[in-house]
């Protein structure tokens, strides 16, 4: 299954039972962590998200709602033993910080902690089953977003077409990727007559925090699930824009400009301790908004 698990959902201050931003994205066996904010173990274990399953962590900004849980974190994978790389991604300034609180503890990991500094968008991940592009985002210090990517052939094999044909098995992966065959003989078999079209690839958009920003519709054009933060409801309009947030409205005014399929809202001010106002301002404006809702998987789709 790919789905979007949320562990956190409020903005700066756990408050009303929520707690600040991380959330667990599954292709299947693998599993990412986006951000880590305060809590997030706690969330995991309540969950039964398994910490040994996580191979890549990647972390928007260094606001503390969105890394403070995360020394923690690491350290719990070293006291249960992990032995397996852990891949972290995030802004430049993020490894002095926990290399700091390490020499102080006098911390030794038993595994790899692999980190990958982001100076410029572009691609950060590429395995067989997904891929992951950064994007900057507009927020007071620097920010990124993050788009998942899952990864597919273009075309799905006829095995009962392509036998007949007397096309070699040791072609077929070349017919996945789209590729004719030409026989011994120099016959050409077409692609088409051997292959179905396969479904389209689905993707997950992460906007961590921003202010409402058209220009990012571009990176965000018809993904399939696209989270976009929501700090304030429209009344707060001008101070979501002081302090780089956006509102409701505006979140689903980019889900609309950029023709996403679904879309999540999270990040909610601790000022705010019902959230139905947020559900109702989006969905006024692109009915295919759900709140971002702790413990919830949404699956992308």
């Amino acid at each position: 299954m790919f789905g979007l698990t949320i562990l956190g959902n409020n903005s700066a201050l756990p408050a009303h039972g929520r707690h600040p931003t991380a959330q667990v994205l599954s292709f299947g066996q693998h599993t990412v962590l986006i951000d880590c904010g305060e809590g997030t173990q706690i969330q995991m274990a309540a969950l039964k998200v398994k910490r040994s399953r996580i191979h890549h962590i990647f972390i928007s900004h260094l606001h503390g709602d969105h890394y403070f849980g995360l020394p923690g974190l690491i350290n719990s994978m070293a006291l249960m033993g992990r032995t397996d790389p852990l891949n972290l991604y995030g802004p430049p300034e993020l490894m002095p910080i926990l290399q700091l609180q390490f020499n102080a503890a006098h911390t030794q990991l038993p595994f790899e902690l692999a980190f990958t500094p982001i100076y410029q968008a572009g691609m950060l991940v590429e395995t067989p089953k997904f891929t992951v592009e950064c994007f900057a985002v507009q927020h007071r210090i620097a920010c990124w977003g993050y788009l998942f990517t899952e990864c597919k052939f273009k075309r799905k094999l006829n095995h009962e077409a392509a036998i007949a044909a007397g096309i070699p098995t040791t072609f077929f992966g070349r017919l996945q990727h789209g590729e004719d065959y030409i026989s011994a003989a120099g016959e050409l078999i077409s692609n088409a007559s051997v292959t179905f079209a396969n479904t389209p690839a689905r993707s997950y958009a992460y906007c961590a925090d921003t202010i409402f920003d058209t220009s990012l519709c571009t990176k965000l054009q018809g993904v399939n699930l696209l989270y976009h933060e929501a700090t304030y409801l429209s009344h707060l309009e001008e101070r979501a824009k002081a302090r780089f947030h956006s509102t409701a409205a505006q979140a689903a005014t980019i889900a609309k400009m950029a023709g996403v399929k679904k879309l999540l809202i999270g990040h909610f001010s601790s000022k705010y301790a019902e959230l139905d106002q947020f559900l109702q301002e989006a969905q006024a404006v692109f009915p295919q908004t759900d709140l971002a809702l702790e413990g919830v998987t949404y699956r992308v789709i």
